[in-house]
């Protein structure tokens, strides 16, 4: 009896708290109800429980670029030139034992300390332990097998995108409906594109854990956390042609990003460079531009002269202005990398990992070691060594 009334109360708590959720005062303006947004006369709107599916196809997302990246990726990184690295430090005991129980990076006490046990010099410990680290980095070909996934996806998206939208009316719900027009039914085409986009999103998110961490790592977790966010939201309160704009001003210039990066891990400097031009060029005008002066004019100030803020206006434009702020973050490198390239020639990603670095020190290292003297100071007069030319991460 006792579990009867256990169960009666939380059903009805639930219901309770579905009842609240869903206040047609916090998701809808005046002018509408639910009501209007049921199916009738042969027209299909949307439904929050359409989103259940991005789920199960996020897995099969994983799934795909699971074999993409083995039977595509990998043999197109090979004709790039793109070999499988093998990095193996020497063997050492002592040096491999400090590295898992003490530090990843000796001070100059340590090393001093190490070099003395081993029968060693300093320089050859602080290689050991370059060496040591990079061996656990991620690898170019892993890189470029990333890249090349969502080269893929974002092109196909953008594509599919713009075949939606380029004979829709490119007029925003919320402006829409607050000057009286009906409520428009839900496309298929219009379904696909929603649930592939953020099926994507929940794939990146569950991926998150084995794909390569850069600096930024924090803002592609706030960037994913809020896309999803701000579809989800869009596509219940049905603002379903404001939303697609936002992923589609987004995509467009994604396909020139990830296209830079696999040029650029495939050691093609001056074809990454041109696409990051390009990319840079695009993201300005759609992310910076476009995004704030028109998508967000049109949420935004727009509304507010035909009706007070409610829940829904408040929470779609800030998860928009999250993402602005995310704009303007990455556009901030982006200038520091275009004024390195413009005036020092020079273009390489402030934001990445210092795994190229190190990489580059420790082939320096063995460079000066082998080389005559007189070799050697030669290049250490003109200051040569490879530059490496790197893209920003994410979107």
């Amino acid at each position: 009896m006792l579990n009867d009334w256990t169960i009666t109360w939380k059903a009805r708590m639930f219901q309770t708290f579905k009842e609240w959720f869903w206040l047609e005062r916090f998701w809808l303006p005046p002018t509408i109800k639910w009501s209007d947004l049921e199916d009738h006369d042969g027209l299909v709107f949307v439904k929050p429980s359409h989103l259940y599916m991005t789920i199960p196809y996020a897995f099969g997302l994983l799934i795909i670029r699971y074999f993409f990246e083995k039977f595509i990726a990998t043999p197109l990184a090979k004709i790039l030139g793109i070999k499988e690295e093998v990095r193996k430090s020497t063997p050492n005991t002592v040096l491999e034992n400090f590295f898992k129980h003490s530090a990843r990076q000796p001070s100059q006490t340590d090393i001093y300390g190490l070099a003395k046990k081993c029968n060693l010099t300093e320089r050859q410990v602080e290689r050991w332990f370059r060496s040591r680290r990079n061996q656990d980095r991620p690898r170019r070909m892993k890189k470029f097998q990333e890249a090349c996934w969502r080269f893929a996806f974002y092109l196909m998206i953008m594509i599919a995108g713009i075949a939606f939208l380029y004979d829709k009316p490119w007029v925003y719900d919320l402006w829409e409906v607050w000057n009286g027009y009906p409520r428009q039914p839900l496309l298929p085409s219009q379904y696909w594109y929603y649930i592939l986009e953020m099926s994507f999103y929940w794939s990146l998110i569950f991926s998150l854990g084995s794909d390569v961490k850069r600096k930024d790592f924090l803002a592609h977790v706030i960037h994913h956390l809020a896309a999803i966010s701000l579809m989800s939201f869009s596509w219940c309160a049905n603002y379903i042609r404001s939303g697609t704009l936002v992923m589609i001003v987004h995509d467009v210039a994604d396909i020139w990003l990830e296209s830079a990066k696999m040029f650029s891990y495939a050691g093609w400097a001056q074809t990454s460079n041109t696409l990051f031009f390009i990319f840079s060029a695009i993201f300005f005008v759609s992310r910076l531009v476009i995004f704030p002066f028109w998508i967000l004019h049109c949420t935004l100030i727009l509304p507010l002269h035909y009706l007070e803020p409610f829940f829904s206006y408040i929470f779609l434009n800030l998860q928009l202005m999250i993402l602005q702020v995310l704009h303007l973050y990455w556009g901030y490198y982006i200038v520091k990398m275009l004024k390195r390239c413009i005036f020092m020639k020079n273009l390489q990603d402030v934001r990445s990992d210092d795994e190229e670095e190190e990489e580059e020190s420790e082939d320096q290292d063995k460079e000066e070691e082998e080389a005559p003297k007189g070799e050697e100071r030669d290049c250490l007069k003109n200051g040569l060594g490879a530059n490496t030319h790197l893209v920003p991460n994410g979107r």
